[in-house]
Parts: C-alpha cells; sequence; structure tokens
C-alpha cells in the first residue's frame, strides 16, 4: 500500500470543505473561476478514490485516526462499500458541477452554489468514510445543513422555502433519533469505533437495549431515505435547482439511510425486528411511491416519487436478509444513481428550453429535442426495466429474491408487490416518455424548444451510455464493484452469482413481462378514459398536510404556553422562577446531612446579620423604588460586615463594588421611569410573593446549614491564595480568580451580557418607530 493515500486519506471528505470555503468567498461574476474549482475538488476526491483502487480490491481496509474530541478520534475508514460509494459521490458530483455550469442563469449566484454542492459532496463523503460512530454523526447533521441551504438555494421562491424547511425538520428530527441510537449502540457495544461495532454484533442483538436501538437508527435511516411514511418532504424538495436534485436526491442524500442500514447490516440485521421493521417499510414505500408517480403533472414531481419507489426497493432487499439480495441491494444502488441522475438532468434540460416541466404543455419534444429525446427515453427505459439496460438486471434480480421468500405471509405478499410495483413503473416510465416526447405539440410555451449547449448534454451523455453498457456486460463493469463491497457490507465472503441478460424461461421473466405488458396497458387506460391530465395530484392523503397541521398545532400550544408565561410582568417572573427553584432544592437539601454548631457570635457577626434582616423585612413592606433601593445597600452593607468580621476583606470590598455600582445604575434607570410613571411598584400578587419567599429563604437557610455541615477541604483556598501574587501579581484573590482564573468564563458571562443589551436596544428602539 502507498503510504502517500494513507497519508491524504484523512483528508479525503475534508478536502471538499476546504474547496466550498474558498468557492463562496468569489463574487458572484465569477462563474467560471467557480466551477473549475468545484469540479476540481470533486475530481481530486475521485482521483484519491482512484488510488485506494488496488488496496480495496485487494481486500484491504484502509484506516486512519488522529485524536480529535476526548475519547473520540477522528477515524476515516474506506473499505468496498465506502469506497463506491466515494466513487458515486465523487464523479457524479463532478458531472452535476459540469451540468450546473450551463444551468444556473445569469442572475443566479454560482460560487454560492457551487460552495454549498462541494460542501455537501465533503459531507457525504464524510458520512460513507466515517470510521467512528460520533464522526458519521457529525458529517450525517451536516448533509442536512447542506441541503437545506442547496434545496432553499431561490430564496425568493416560496416553495423553495417551504421545501427547505420541511426537508430540514424532517432529517434533523431523524438525526436525533440517530444520535440516541448510536450512543445506546456505543455503549452496548464497549467503543464507538465502527470495526469494534461491526465486530459485536452477535452481543448487541443478544442485549435488552437492542429494540431500542434499532427503533432509533431506523427512524434515522428512512427519515434520511425518504421512506414511508416520512415520504413527503422529497417531492417538496424538487423546488430545489434541478442540479440538487440529480445529486442530492438520485445518488447521494437519499441514499445515506440506505447506506447506513447496508453499513450497520452485520449488527442490526438478522433478527425478526430488523426482518419485520425494514421489510415493511420497504414494501410500503414502494408501493406509495410508484402509485403517487403515476399521477404527478411536474415532471420532477414524477422523478422524484419514483425515487420514493427505488429507495423502497432496496431497503426491501436489505431487510429479507438473504446474500442475494443484499448483492442486488448494491447493484440497484449502482443502477438507480445513473439512470436516476441522468433522468433529473434530462427533465432540467427540458425545463431550461421550455420554460415549464408540466407533463400537460411539453407535448411532442422528440420533434425539437432529438438527441435529448433520444437520451432521457433510454434513461427512463432503464427506470421501468427494460431489456438491454442496466435497471432491468436488478429487476430481475429483484423479482427472484421475491420468490425466494419463505415467511408464510411474505412467500406470496412480496412476490405480488414487487410484480405490482413493477407494473406502475412501467407506467409511470411510460407517461414520462408519451406525454413528454409524443401526444401531440408543445401547448401554451413562450419559447420554441431547441437542443441545450453540447456540454450541458455531455453529462447526461456519458451516464446514459453507463446504463447501456452495464445492461450489456454486468459482469464485466459492476461485477467487480460488487466483489469488493457485498463481502464489506456482510462481513461475509462474496457469494457466487451470475448476473446475466439471459437465465432462460423463469418465472422472474414470467413476471417482467406480466409487468410490462399490465404496465402499458394500464398507463393507456388511465391517459384514453380516466383522464389522467384532469387528475389532481394533491387529491387524498397527504403527507404534507399531516405536516403542516403538526407545525400549526405545535404554534398554538406554543402561542398558548406563552400567553400564559410571559405575561409582561416581572415581578411574577422572579417569584415564579424563585418558588419553582425553591421546590427544585427542598428534596436534595431534606438528605444533608446535620449542621455544624454555629460557634462564636461577635458583635460584627451580629450587626451585619441584623441589617440583613431588617433591610429585608422593610422591603416586603415599603414599596416605593427609590426606598427599596436604598433598603438592597443596607442588606449588602450588612453583607459586608459579616465578611470583614469572618476574615474575607476580599470578599467584602467586592461586595462593596458591586452594591456602589448596581446602585448608580439602578438609580439612574429609577430617574427615567420616574419621569412616565409613578414611584411606587404596583400590588402585583402578595400571595405568590410570600410563597415564593419563604420556599427561597428556606431552601436557602437549609442549603447554608447542609454546607456547614459537610468537611472543610482547604485545597482550592490554599492553592489560590497561594498563587494569586505568584502567578497574577494580585493580593485581592477573588478578583484574581475572577479576572485571571477564570478569565475567560468572565468574558463569556460579560458576552452574554453585552448581547442582551444589545438584543434590547434594538427590541426597545423596533418597539418606539411600532408606536
Amino acid at each position: 500500500m502507498n503510504p502517500a493515500v494513507l497519508h491524504l486519506l484523512p483528508w479525503l471528505p475534508l478536502l471538499p470543505f476546504a474547496a466550498a470555503c474558498g468557492i463562496g468567498a468569489l463574487p458572484a461574476g465569477r462563474r467560471r473561476l467557480s466551477a473549475w474549482l468545484a469540479a476540481a475538488a470533486l475530481l481530486a476526491a475521485g482521483a484519491m478514490t482512484a488510488a485506494m483502487a488496488p488496496a480495496v480490491f485487494g481486500g484491504a481496509v484502509l484506516k486512519a485516526s488522529s485524536p480529535w474530541l476526548a475519547g473520540i478520534d477522528y477515524t476515516i475508514r474506506v473499505d468496498g462499500l465506502a469506497w463506491i460509494f466515494c466513487l458515486l459521490i465523487s464523479v457524479i458530483g463532478a458531472l452535476v458541477v459540469l451540468y450546473a455550469h450551463y444551468y444556473l442563469s445569469a442572475e443566479d449566484s454560482e460560487p454560492r452554489f457551487l460552495a454549498f454542492l462541494v460542501a455537501f459532496a465533503g459531507a457525504m463523503l464524510g458520512v460513507v468514510t466515517a470510521g467512528n460512530l460520533i464522526v458519521l454523526l457529525v458529517f450525517w447533521e451536516l448533509t442536512s445543513v447542506a441541503s437545506f441551504l442547496l434545496i432553499g438555494f431561490w430564496t425568493h421562491r416560496d416553495d423553495a422555502r417551504r421545501g427547505a424547511r420541511m426537508a430540514l425538520t424532517i432529517t434533523a428530527g431523524g438525526g436525533l433519533c440517530l444520535l440516541a441510537g448510536l450512543i445506546l449502540l456505543g455503549q452496548v457495544a464497549g467503543s464507538y469505533d465502527l470495526d469494534a461495532v461491526l465486530a459485536a454484533g452477535p452481543a448487541v442483538r443478544a442485549d435488552p437495549r437492542y429494540p431500542a436501538i434499532l427503533a432509533l437508527i431506523l427512524l434515522g435511516a428512512f427519515t434520511k431515505s425518504a421512506q414511508f411514511p416520512f415520504h413527503f418532504w422529497l417531492p417538496h424538495a424538487m423546488a430545489a435547482p434541478t442540479p440538487v436534485s440529480a445529486f442530492l436526491h438520485s445518488a447521494t442524500m437519499v441514499k445515506a439511510g440506505v447506506f447506513l442500514l447496508a453499513r450497520l447490516y452485520p449488527v442490526l440485521a438478522g433478527s425478526d425486528g430488523w426482518f419485520y421493521a425494514v421489510s415493511l417499510t420497504g414494501l410500503a414505500t414502494l408501493l406509495v411511491g410508484a402509485w403517487y408517480a403515476l399521477f404527478q403533472h411536474d415532471l420532477k414531481g414524477l422523478l422524484a416519487y419514483s425515487t420514493l419507489s427505488h429507495l423502497g426497493l432496496i431497503t426491501l432487499l436489505l431487510g429479507l436478509g438473504s446474500e442475494l439480495a443484499v448483492v442486488a441491494a448494491v447493484f440497484h444502488i449502482l443502477n438507480h444513481a445513473t439512470f436516476k441522475a441522468s433522468l433529473f438532468m434530462a427533465a432540467g434540460i427540458i425545463d431550461h428550453e421550455c420554460g415549464t416541466r408540466d407533463l400537460r404543455r411539453i407535448n411532442g419534444l422528440v420533434r425539437y429535442m432529438p438527441w435529448t429525446s433520444a437520451l432521457a427515453i433510454a434513461a427512463a427505459a432503464a427506470m421501468a426495466g427494460v431489456p438491454l439496460l442496466n435497471g432491468f438486471l436488478s429487476k430481475e434480480m429483484f423479482f427472484a429474491e421475491a420468490l425466494e421468500v419463505s415467511h408464510p405471509l411474505f412467500a406470496w405478499l412480496v412476490p405480488a408487490g414487487a410484480v405490482l410495483a413493477g407494473l406502475l413503473g412501467v407506467a409511470y416510465s411510460m407517461r414520462f416518455i408519451h406525454d413528454t416526447f409524443f401526444h401531440g405539440e408543445p401547448v401554451g410555451l413562450d419559447r420554441l424548444p431547441h437542443e441545450p449547449p453540447v456540454w450541458m448534454r455531455v453529462p447526461v451523455d456519458l451516464l446514459v451510455l453507463v446504463c447501456v453498457v452495464v445492461g450489456l456486460l454486468p459482469m464485466q463493469t459492476f461485477g467487480p464493484l460488487l466483489q469488493v463491497a457485498v463481502p464489506a457490507l456482510t462481513g461475509a465472503p462474496m457469494p457466487a452469482v451470475n448476473i446475466a441478460l439471459w437465465h432462460g424461461f423463469n418465472l422472474p421473466l414470467l413476471m417482467s413481462a406480466v409487468a410490462f405488458a399490465g404496465g402499458i396497458g394500464l398507463y393507456f387506460r388511465l391517459q384514453r378514459e380516466r383522464g389522467l391530465h384532469d387528475r389532481d395530484p394533491s387529491a387524498g392523503p397527504s403527507g404534507q398536510r399531516g405536516f403542516e397541521r403538526a407545525l400549526g398545532g405545535l404554534a398554538a400550544l406554543a402561542g398558548v404556553v406563552t400567553r400564559g408565561l410571559q405575561h409582561g410582568r416581572l415581578p411574577l417572573y422572579v417569584a415564579t422562577l424563585l418558588a419553582a427553584a425553591g421546590l427544585a432544592l427542598l428534596p436534595w437539601l431534606a438528605e444533608l446531612g446535620r449542621p455544624a454548631p454555629a460557634g462564636d457570635i461577635d458583635a460584627g457577626l451580629a450587626a451585619g446579620a441584623l441589617l440583613v434582616a431588617l433591610a429585608a423585612l422593610a422591603c416586603a413592606v415599603l414599596r416605593r423604588r427609590l426606598a427599596l433601593l436604598l433598603l438592597s445597600g443596607v442588606a449588602g452593607l450588612g453583607a459586608v460586615l459579616v465578611f470583614l468580621f469572618r476574615g474575607a476583606p476580599d470578599l467584602a470590598f467586592t461586595q462593596l463594588a458591586v452594591d456602589a455600582v448596581f446602585a448608580a445604575v439602578v438609580a439612574a434607570l429609577i430617574g427615567r421611569l420616574e419621569k412616565n410613571s409613578p414611584g411606587v411598584l404596583p400590588h402585583g400578587r402578595p400571595l405568590l410573593g410570600v410563597v415564593a419567599a419563604v420556599l427561597t429563604g428556606s431552601a436557602l437557610t437549609l442549603l447554608a446549614l447542609g454546607i456547614s455541615a459537610a468537611p472543610f477541604d482547604a485545597a482550592l483556598s490554599d492553592f489560590f491564595g497561594a498563587r494569586s501574587l505568584a502567578a497574577a501579581h494580585g493580593r485581592n484573590v477573588v478578583n484574581v480568580i475572577i479576572v485571571d482564573f477564570r478569565g475567560l468564563d468572565t468574558l463569556g458571562e460579560i458576552a452574554v451580557v453585552m448581547l442582551a443589551a444589545l438584543a434590547s436596544v434594538g427590541i426597545l428602539r423596533r418597539l418606539g418607530r411600532a408606536r
């Protein structure tokens, strides 16, 4: 193994982030330079991935680690599974950069867009190469943040902002579940290192916490990969620019959840819980996505729901758990990335040239865009599973594995669902082809469609070429990738498999023929007899409406709570906080030891305590602000006397300085307040004030008595007393602690106060203007 590759390994996910910072700093007019830098960063990541190929294909697992946080190492680990994902991310990412350069308009800031895109690529590279569960989680959340910025890139569009918010809410919620699941998994496995976790599969599945771990991690994976019932965010993310859809929603982000299922397969798979949860979720997503795709009028909406269906197919295969089902899942990950990225790019070209994606208007484009039409038809045929293309091969493998299920219920449910999903897949692929490229002439377009610039079409050319070559020569092209990825996924040797176009007349071939004929017939019947173009795709149950109702209910609940707690009366705020603090302290204080003897009480201590007590009692009676301020000073003076007569002059001086500053500031504020209001406090609610005072006073008294019962450890006192003058050149120990030993804490507290003050000034000024 070349040592230079291991040396560069930690930089594989970090390089795109560094490039994103440089690209983002460019002015909006440097479009060409930003494209070159973005492409260079992703091609460099691809070159690093290619340099690892000899070791990975030799069966090695590349790993580099360095200390990061306390007890957590920044570990990058590349095996066969991570390697193929790195290849997809870097290669398709570079093609998307080329495509985006011609897709974005002059009004769009290309450097900003490409900075977000390259940063997302770095986050995805981090997810797939993370060798530590915590590192994986950090990169996982970075994908959510970067995707939010990309989906909402067109900030002037309301649908883009809504789609970005929805995607972030769902995926971030799943991320919280994933955080809890990975922490539990690390505790059960005894380590957060991925190798140790993968080796602890039997122990994890035998642990009583396994059901909770499985549920939490599956929630994280299902939300990211838009599995049912969390599928609704993905179609709304189609408001993003098409390069985002081509990259995030075909080959990267939505595959992150699938990758997580594959990555933790040796740990979590093999149980009934995995089989039922993953298989049923995958089957439901497969059918729901295929059904809704058929009725979409938006070209990208159709592709979005078809993506849901194919993600469900991959999830279902991973849930079935057989060796060949895993092979089929990995094979379809590769196939789907190629034909779906090319389809999204073709949809973007059509939108770019026609000004719309409405399937009811973009008809007959084969006459105006023959080359683009041929490419899109080929990619759609691969999506439908037409022979001689890569989609046909993975669909046949899916049908074959569906027939191998031995569970009494699933033995007929999965094959029937597979045929139905295949039939619907052919139907929505037919709609994509027929409505877009045939079916009459364009309707109501404001421009004459024509072929795009050559370099904008080159990425589609290359991806469709891959679909054809893999369809004809599967074992010679993707076969070696499967040989390294599947053992890395399962932890077992690669099973014997022969992926070929022809396996004779068998049941999977019959299932394909039924799906193909039925899908064509279903489409044309719906088109001619049921008014497919007149159907409202938003009719019926909608996850979006449920999501918006949930957000509305949450906002209403927050309003009720806010109106109950934020009533604008400061005395009630203070009383509530003090009462709550007192109640919280009382149970704990009851467990403290007996108080120590009070010792000698001298005149100074008695005088100080008497001043504090008298001032407190007077505060309960008087209501004038200025009198209350003077009484607070008297109480502070009593505390000064106590400190002085107990041998703490430093504390006494600090207390005196604080009281003086407090009195000066508050006196100035009282003068401002009394210009517009009487200098008398309102009555408020005396009962609440009495309860708060009694609870707080009792708690603090018990706290003081309990602390006095504890043995005194003079280690800290001796340390600060000895080091204050020698290290900080200060004799006032309290001030030295605040300014030197805890200087950063003090700086943070000052910063908080200053930020609160600035925010208050801004709010008051805004209120002043409003009134």
